[in-house]
């Protein structure tokens, strides 16, 4: 008898023509899989890979980079991001433990270049009575060319330098245009799609009397548009230390080359109260619908942390926030010529402000504050490392050393910066369909981003209204999340239930330390106009549970202080969650962001002692929890 085999059957199946072939219907599915097709992964249009990058890194390009010793260039900080080997300024070979997946390289924009045709004894410096002084002192060394570069500086800010040197490190000048150039090609040279991102960008770094209100500036454009201009900068004449004149700047390179440009607002901790302004701004010019329509425009992202401290929130602010003092930085402003106020800081910090933009969108009918979270270094060394075990400073008098721990990173009368209160952070995580310069632009621009101190935590953070831990089980989180609701940096559709559901979901860093926990941070304005916040632990390890008072008990501390190590026999690898706001209103506007923190880990300190030897000052912060914030999600009533 002849036997019917699978490969008779097979046989077959292929010789029927193509019309009678046996597919399954999409009818077929329903209820076995919520997509589209069997394969999960075809036809899948959102994005599915979380990049990692840095958008604030200075090289010797920079004056108060280079003009205080920094030797590498823009081919040294590419190849560095990238995952080369590279000999630091200070002679110390130095690489990522992972290559970024992009980078911005943000430059100062006014008097770009300077500092290095200074040590060059450029013509159209030494020419002139103070820029042969400076270049003397620089040929010295040592305490006296540390003196200059700080006079340099003090000039700068002041307005005093030579107008000769000015207008010849201006824009439009030979040598201001020759360096925008070589920023550019170089840029253009590391950019590799699909591989490495290479933005071309710039930091306009406004500074009212030492208040800093500096913002990264990134196109989404390559060579042909960059080129069509020069950076905004700005000492007068032609500069301006005003946010709108910013503003006016982005518009004008769009229309002039048709491509397109952001803002990133500068960390504002060391703003002294002016980076989110409420009546006005600094210059007496009101808050009005032209400036809270502009920023809102212009400023999708906000750098919640970075080297010079955290910006998510303050102590003072969030006292009932047990985590809110962390990598805290309150002792003035950026050259520390006037003392921090309490006043101040509600005018300083992420949390505040995104509770301020409620306000203001409320009583002008524009959020200004309504923006994304990235994190980045602002590290002036050309080296983008936000790593613990691997911190190379914010500049290259804080590379390791025995002495960087004890030595002041600024100090005067009005208060002081200590070197152990550096902080190794941060980076920017980007969730985007593929890495190039169009796909991660655009994920900043729809705020699809999140800020880490450090680590490579995952996180998916999805706001709905009917998500149920049924969406968790599948291990896809991400396609019931764009299917049910809007992702991180999004606003929340129209209501179909009684409250918001929000799914979020945490995976470590590979190489990195388990998590403690997973919050949520909802902000509101109630029917009177009062602004008000609540932390909320919705995911958590190792079985805890919550005590009387409603809080959590810490997680423990497996830290070891002399090896400088921790073990991951607490915590978990991954947590996640559905979670349901319990006090929902619907009258009342809200946003909703996480927080992801990992147990507690040693700080870059305690390696510095371990290989060096160095001396830490008792009062220096040895452990640390590191953390994630995600971009908001938002609420705002119907009608």
């Amino acid at each position: 008898m002849h036997k019917f085999t699978l490969l008779s059957a097979c046989l077959a199946l292929t010789a029927l023509p193509a019309t009678a072939q046996i597919k399954p219907s999409a009818q077929s599915l329903q209820g076995l899989y919520p997509g589209k097709a069997y394969s999960p992964y075809a036809q899948r249009s959102f994005p599915s890979h979380v990049y990692w990058g840095e958008t604030h890194l200075h090289t010797a390009l920079s004056p108060d980079a280079g003009l205080f010793g920094n030797k590498l260039g823009l081919d040294e900080a590419w190849r560095f991001a990238r995952g080369e080997e590279i000999t630091s300024t200070t002679g110390q070979p130095v690489r990522l433990s992972r290559p970024l997946d992009f980078m911005a390289l943000t430059d100062h924009s006014d008097m770009m270049g300077f500092a290095t045709d200074l040590f060059a004894g450029a013509p159209a410096i030494v020419e002139t009575e103070q820029g042969r002084g400076w270049y003397e002192a620089m040929q010295q060394g040592g305490e006296v060319s540390a003196n200059a570069a700080l006079d340099l500086i003090t000039n700068f800010a002041q307005g005093t330098l030579d107008p000769k040197l000015v207008a010849a490190y201006s824009p439009g000048s030979a040598a201001y245009n020759a360096v925008w150039q070589q920023v550019i090609d170089a840029a253009e040279r590391y950019n590799e799609p699909g591989r490495f991102t290479a933005f071309i960008a710039y930091e306009w770094t406004s500074l009212y009397k030492g208040n800093n209100l500096h913002r990264n500036v990134i196109l989404r454009d390559g060579a042909r548009r960059a080129e069509q201009v020069v950076p905004m900068v700005t000492q007068p004449p032609i500069g301006s230390t005003d946010p709108l004149d910013l503003y006016t700047w982005l518009e004008n390179y769009e229309v002039k080359t048709g491509g397109n440009a952001l803002a990133i607002a500068h960390n504002g901790n060391l703003s002294n109260g002016l980076m989110f302004p409420v009546d006005a701004q600094y210059t007496g010019r009101e808050i009005d619908e032209t400036y809270v329509m502009a920023r809102n425009r212009w400023e999708p992202l906000y750098e919640v942390t970075q080297i010079k401290g955290d910006g998510e929130t303050h102590p003072k602010l969030s006292p009932e926030d047990e985590f809110a003092d962390y990598e805290t930085w309150d002792a003035g402003n950026l050259d520390l010529s006037e003392a921090k106020t309490d006043d101040m800081l509600a005018r300083e910090y992420a949390r505040e402000a995104l509770k301020t933009g409620l306000m203001l969108e409320q009583k002008l009918g524009t959020n200004p504050y309504k923006f994304g979270m990235v994190g980045s270094t602002d590290s002036h060394t050309s080296l983008s490392t936000a790593e613990e075990d691997n911190y190379f400073g914010k500049a290259t008098s804080a590379e390791p050393s025995i002495h960087r721990a004890t030595h002041p990173f600024a100090e005067t009368d009005k208060g002081i910066y200590p070197g152990w209160s550096l902080s190794a952070s941060g980076y920017a995580g980007v969730w985007a369909t593929e890495n190039t310069r169009a796909a991660i632009w655009d994920a900043m621009k729809r705020k699809e981003t999140y800020a880490t101190t450090g680590p490579r935590i995952t996180v998916r953070f999805f706001g709905g209204w009917e998500f149920d831990e049924n969406d968790l089980r599948s291990r896809q989180p991400a396609f019931r999340g764009y299917e049910k609701g809007v992702p991180m940096g999004g606003d929340l559709r129209a209501a179909t239930s009684d409250a918001p559901t929000f799914m979020v979901y945490a995976l470590r860093d590979p190489i990195g330390a388990n998590l403690d926990r997973i919050q949520i941070v909802k902000g509101w304005m109630d029917g009177d106009g009062t602004l008000h916040e609540q932390v909320h632990d919705v995911a958590w390890s190792d079985n805890r549970e919550k005590g009387a008072d409603g809080k959590l008990p810490p997680v423990g501390n497996t830290v070891d202080i002399e090896a400088a190590n921790w073990t991951n026999t607490i915590g978990a690898s991954e947590l996640a969650t559905v979670w349901t706001d319990p006090a929902f209103d619907p009258a009342q506007k809200a946003f909703y962001y996480a927080r992801v923190l990992e147990i507690p880990t040693p700080r870059w300190v305690l390696y510095d002692k371990l290989r060096l030897g160095a001396e830490i000052p008792p009062e220096a912060t040895l452990v640390g929890q590191e953390r994630a914030y995600t971009s908001p999600i938002w609420y705002t009533p119907q009608g």
